[in-house]
Protein backbone atom coordinates (compact mmCIF):
# COMPACT_ATOMS: atom_id res chain seq x y z
CA UNK A 1 0.00 0.00 0.00
CA UNK A 2 1.30 3.82 -0.93
CA UNK A 3 1.26 7.08 0.90
CA UNK A 4 -2.09 8.09 1.44
CA UNK A 5 -3.30 10.99 2.69
CA UNK A 6 -6.86 11.99 4.52
CA UNK A 7 -7.56 15.49 4.55
CA UNK A 8 -10.28 17.53 6.86
CA UNK A 9 -13.20 16.88 4.91
CA UNK A 10 -12.21 13.08 4.95
CA UNK A 11 -11.56 12.45 2.09
CA UNK A 12 -8.64 9.90 0.79
CA UNK A 13 -6.04 10.59 -1.70
CA UNK A 14 -3.31 7.84 -3.04
CA UNK A 15 0.25 9.83 -4.32
CA UNK A 16 1.54 8.62 -7.53
CA UNK A 17 3.86 9.19 -9.78
CA UNK A 18 4.43 9.50 -14.29
CA UNK A 19 8.48 10.11 -14.55
CA UNK A 20 9.43 12.86 -12.21
CA UNK A 21 5.73 14.37 -11.58
CA UNK A 22 3.99 13.61 -8.35
CA UNK A 23 0.63 14.30 -7.54
CA UNK A 24 -2.62 12.71 -5.68
CA UNK A 25 -5.42 11.07 -7.06
CA UNK A 26 -8.45 9.08 -5.51
CA UNK A 27 -7.30 5.78 -7.38
CA UNK A 28 -4.97 3.53 -5.15
CA UNK A 29 -1.47 3.54 -5.48
CA UNK A 30 1.70 1.71 -4.62
CA UNK A 31 4.20 4.76 -4.86
CA UNK A 32 6.02 5.89 -1.42
CA UNK A 33 6.57 9.36 -0.18
CA UNK A 34 10.27 10.65 -1.28
CA UNK A 35 12.43 11.27 1.48
CA UNK A 36 12.17 15.22 2.36
CA UNK A 37 8.93 15.88 1.64
CA UNK A 38 6.16 17.14 3.56
CA UNK A 39 2.38 17.07 2.78
CA UNK A 40 0.35 20.08 3.48
CA UNK A 41 -3.19 20.64 2.95
CA UNK A 42 -4.98 23.49 0.89
CA UNK A 43 -6.86 25.17 3.10
CA UNK A 44 -9.54 26.63 -0.08
CA UNK A 45 -9.46 22.92 -1.45
CA UNK A 46 -8.67 20.53 1.07
CA UNK A 47 -6.44 18.84 -2.14
CA UNK A 48 -3.03 17.87 -0.69
CA UNK A 49 0.29 19.64 -1.77
CA UNK A 50 3.45 18.03 -1.76
CA UNK A 51 6.50 20.56 -0.77
CA UNK A 52 10.49 19.88 0.05
CA UNK A 53 11.01 19.72 3.62
CA UNK A 54 12.60 21.93 5.86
Amino acid sequence: MGYTFTNSKGQMYYLHKKETLYYFSREPSNEELPEGYVIVENIKTGLPIMKKGQ
